[in-house]
This record gives C-alpha cells, sequence and structure tokens, in this order.
C-alpha cells in the first residue's frame, strides 16, 4: 500500500504542527483508511492490531469534531476502554495531538481512582476517556451527561466484550443521541461484536488493516522447550545470558506474575509487577519507573498489560504460552515498535505447547525458530567475557599509585602478575559470582517420530517392570492352582524339616 503523508490528509493546522513536533511524517495504513471516514460522518468498523496507530486514527478525528467554541462545555467525544492504562494512553495521545490547542479538554476516567476529583474535572471537559464501569458511575451520579455526544468509540471492543462489559456497554450506548457516529476498533470479529454493530450501527464501513498478512516484520520469535519444573530456571538464564535492557515477562495468571516477582528479586533483578490486584496508583507509578528506565523488568498479565506503550521494549519473553493467538500478537506486539527490532521468546513444556506456538506464529503469517538455552560453557563464557570488559576499562583509566606500589611490593614477594591479577578478581568479583550457571542435560530432545529420549528411556523401564510384575503374577497363580515350578520343587526338597 502507498504511504500516504499527514499533509495530504489536510489535517487542522494546529494537529498538523503538533503531528510534525511528535516527528510523524507518514500516516500508518490504519490512520489513511479511518481517518477520511470518520471525518466524513460514517459508521466505521476498524480491525486492526495493536501497534498499527489506531489511537491516533479515532484521536485526530474527535478532536476536529469538538466544537470548542461552545458557551458552556458539554461532552461531545466519549471513548471507551477496556483498562485503565488504555484510558490513560488515550488521553495522553490526545493531549499530545492537542497541545496547540488549549481549548480541547481532555479527562480520563477509571475505577481505583478518586471519584470526586473526577467529578470535578468533568465540568469542564468535552472528551472523555473511559472503562465503562467508572463511565457508567458517572452516569448515576449525573456527573456525566452524553444527551450533547457527538461521537462515540470503542477501542478494543473485542476485549471489553471478554471482560464482561457487554450489558455496561449496551446501556451506554442506549443513553447517548441516536444521530451519534459510532466508531468501534477490534482485534477479532466475533459474533458478539457483530450483534453489536448490528444493533447500534448505521451502515458501517469495515477497514481491514492486515488481515490476509497479518506480519510482525521487526519482531525475531523463537522458543525453548523445557521440563515444566525447569521453567524458572529457564527464564533466569535467558535473562541472565542475553542481559535484555527492557524486557517485560507474560504470565496468565496474576499468582503466577507474584510468584516469579519474588523470584527475581531474590536473584538481584531490577523488576516490578502490574495486575489486576494492584492499585491503580502503584500501577501507575509501576509503569512509570519502567517507561523511564528505572526498572528493568515489567512482569505483567495479559488484561493488565492492555495500554503499555514503551517504544524500546527490546525482549518479551512468554513464560506461559498465551490463551489465544491474538494475546500472542498483542504480547510480542510489545516490543520491535517505533520501527526498532525486537525479540520474543515464549517458553514451552512439552508437544502440545510446542504445537501451540508453531500454530499462533504461522496465523500470524509468520516464522518461529527452536532455541537452544545456552549450555554452562556458554553461560560462564558470557560471564568471563563481561570480567574482561570490566577490567579493560579499568585499565584504561589511571591507576591509583597505592595500588601499583602494592602491585610491585607482591611482585618482590615472589607472586606472578597472572596470580596477583587473578587473586584480585577473586577479592572483587567473588567465584565467578555473577549468576550460577544453570545446566539443562535434560531438556527434551525429539527424535523423528516426535518422542522424547527421556519419554522413551522411561517407557521401555516401565516395560521391564510390567514384565516382571506378570511374571511374578504368573508364578503366584501356578501356586495357587496347585501347579509346581521344577525350581519349586528342588528349592522345596533342600528344606530342612521343621523340629517341634
Amino acid at each position: 500500500m502507498t504511504q500516504i503523508s499527514f499533509s495530504e490528509l489536510n489535517l487542522h493546522p494546529e494537529i498538523q504542527r503538533a503531528v510534525t513536533a511528535m516527528g510523524f511524517d507518514f500516516a500508518t495504513p490504519v490512520q489513511s483508511e479511518t481517518i477520511p471516514l470518520i471525518r466524513a460522518g460514517v459508521d466505521v468498523i476498524a480491525r486492526s492490531q495493536t501497534g498499527t496507530g489506531k489511537t491516533a486514527a479515532f484521536a485526530i478525528p474527535a478532536i476536529e469534531t469538538t466544537d470548542t467554541e461552545e458557551y458552556k462545555p458539554s461532552v461531545q467525544v466519549l471513548i471507551l476502554c477496556p483498562t485503565r492504562e488504555l484510558a490513560q494512553q488515550g488521553a495522553e495521545e490526545i493531549r499530545k495531538l492537542a497541545r496547540f490547542m488549549p481549548e480541547v479538554r481532555p479527562v480520563e476516567i477509571y475505577g481505583g481512582a478518586p471519584i470526586d476529583k473526577q467529578c470535578i474535572r468533568l465540568r469542564r471537559a468535552n472528551i472523555v476517556i473511559g472503562t465503562p464501569g467508572r463511565v457508567m458511575d458517572h452516569m448515576r451520579r449525573k456527573t456525566l451527561k452524553l444527551d450533547k455526544l457527538k461521537m462515540i468509540v470503542l477501542d478494543e471492543a473485542d476485549e471489553m466484550l471478554n471482560m464482561g462489559f457487554k450489558e455496561d456497554i449496551e446501556t451506554i450506548l442506549q443513553d447517548t443521541p441516536e444521530s451519534r457516529q459510532t466508531i468501534l476498533f477490534s482485534a477479532t470479529m466475533p459474533k458478539a461484536i457483530l450483534r453489536l454493530t448490528r444493533q447500534f450501527q448505521k451502515d458501517p464501513q469495515l477497514i481491514e488493516i492486515n488481515r490476509d498478512q497479518m506480519t510482525i516484520e521487526d519482531i525475531k520469535q523463537s522458543f525453548v522447550e523445557v521440563p515444566h519444573h525447569r521453567k524458572k530456571d529457564a527464564l533466569i538464564t535467558l535473562l541472565n545470558y542475553y542481559e535484555p535492557q527492557r524486557t517485560i515477562v507474560f504470565c496468565n495468571t496474576k499468582k503466577m506474575v507474584d510468584e516469579l516477582d519474588s523470584l527475581l528479586t531474590s536473584q538481584k533483578f531490577s523488576v516490578q509487577s502490574i495486575h489486576s490486584d494492584i492499585k491503580q496508583a502503584q500501577r501507575t507509578a509501576v509503569m512509570q519507573d519502567f517507561k523511564n528506565g528505572k526498572t528493568a523488568i515489567l512482569m505483567a498479565t495479559d488484561i493488565a498489560a492492555r495500554g503499555i506503550d514503551v517504544s524500546d521494549v527490546d525482549m518479551v519473553i512468554n513464560f506461559d504460552v498465551p490463551q489465544n493467538s491474538e494475546y500472542y500478537i498483542h504480547r510480542i506486539g510489545r516490543t520491535g515498535r517505533a520501527g526498532k527490532s525486537g525479540w520474543s521468546i515464549t517458553i514451552c513444556s512439552g508437544r502440545r505447547e510446542v504445537a501451540t506456538i508453531r500454530d499462533m506464529a504461522e496465523h500470524s503469517k509468520s516464522e518461529i525458530e527452536r532455541l537452544k538455552l545456552p549450555t554452562v560453557n556458554e553461560q560462564k563464557g558470557a560471564v568471563a567475557d563481561k570480567l574482561v570488559q570490566s577490567m579493560s576499562e579499568a585499565m584504561s583509566a589511571e591507576q591509583e599509585p597505592l595500588y601499583v606500589e602494592l602491585t610491585e611490593k607482591l611482585v618482590s614477594l615472589g607472586y606472578s602478575h597472572a596470580q596477583i591479577a587473578s587473586a584480585a578478581l577473586q577479592l572483587h568479583f567473588g567465584s565467578l559470582a555473577l549468576p550460577v550457571p544453570v545446566e539443562f542435560d535434560d531438556t527434551i530432545t525429539r527424535d523423528n517420530n516426535g518422542k522424547s529420549s527421556k519419554n522413551r528411556r522411561r517407557t521401555q523401564g516401565n516395560r521391564k517392570s510390567q514384565d516382571r510384575g506378570k511374571n511374578n503374577r504368573s508364578a503366584k497363580s501356578s501356586r495357587s492352582k496347585g501347579w509346581v515350578d521344577s525350581k519349586d520343587l528342588k528349592r522345596s526338597q533342600k528344606r530342612k524339616p521343621h523340629r517341634g
């Protein structure tokens, strides 16, 4: 598809100025296709994956739709999001695009934050971005009135339905003017979404981005296969060996997020976590630390990670295999953003999980390769290289005269320079005290038939034990029926008679 520059879209001058200041020259496919349609006032269904620029695709027309000359401010645009993080991200994006338009006043509302402060801000808001539950709270309090609404946007509509917001969404839509414009963004099109569009949209225009070739071009995709009880060892090994600067580790449950947080903290990693049980203020602080580089590793569940917008995540690790292809694409889409390369690694356990992750990669029209975990020697080599680099940097700096004098004194006592250097390294670093290398000898290896050699040995052992069990049962059965084996007869003849 031919790239279209933002200047060709004839944006509002102040929005064009903001887009230029943000460093964007060309619109993404979803932006170039949806912005003209939304501007035309028609209802739109946009099927687009995360990381395609969809927030700006609806934010730009939303800003342009807003009448900033109203005598009494009213809410003219409502954007519904599944999570607090997405609401915050949407509001932040609108503020960036409207940075030269102070009369555009976006307000984000979501649970876990003081509702009284939100009530005060809503009095002057003309664009509201919120989660369905908190929007309903304000509607009941009469602090959010939608009688003058011009546009409503359902961002990640499929995820909102998955989270059980169907009734809330329907209630909100029923309370808006029939003349409103309804915009729906969704990564998938399940039947529930189609029913929603039939009920609340008027002749919607469908836009599908990358449906036939849903590729993640700048992301290297890999998986490792280890026994289930070695998954935590594998995670620590990957982090130690490859040393990613900024990593997101995904888990399927909040419990596992907490477990891994404790484990990695005990291993001296810089790690924090987000999931739905963590209070909003703490989640905001965690995300701010991760964006600013104060935290190197972010542990997250799929739902809590909605809205993570960090452009320089260099590695995503799926500790648990995602529940479906859409979650997989969303997870790995956290890396390789803004034209940068990224790497995703999935830790699998067993043939079924390997087959599942291969299917997910195939669904995204991309390739995934098996990654061999580093051997103990490779791990030690990486540690040694790190020490050599540290020592090289230290030797290139000016030497402390006292240490030079001590070295000469040790040489005069008969020690070689190699002995002195080795002892100094031992004192400073300990016994190769950077991560303890982990051996993965019991990593599963597969033969041509797909069976693991470890399982094959176990099967043979089971057969031998079963054969011994059969023989024992046969012997017992023979004796019970009065049959006497010749060996049993000889043994009985050798027995001494019982003396009473």
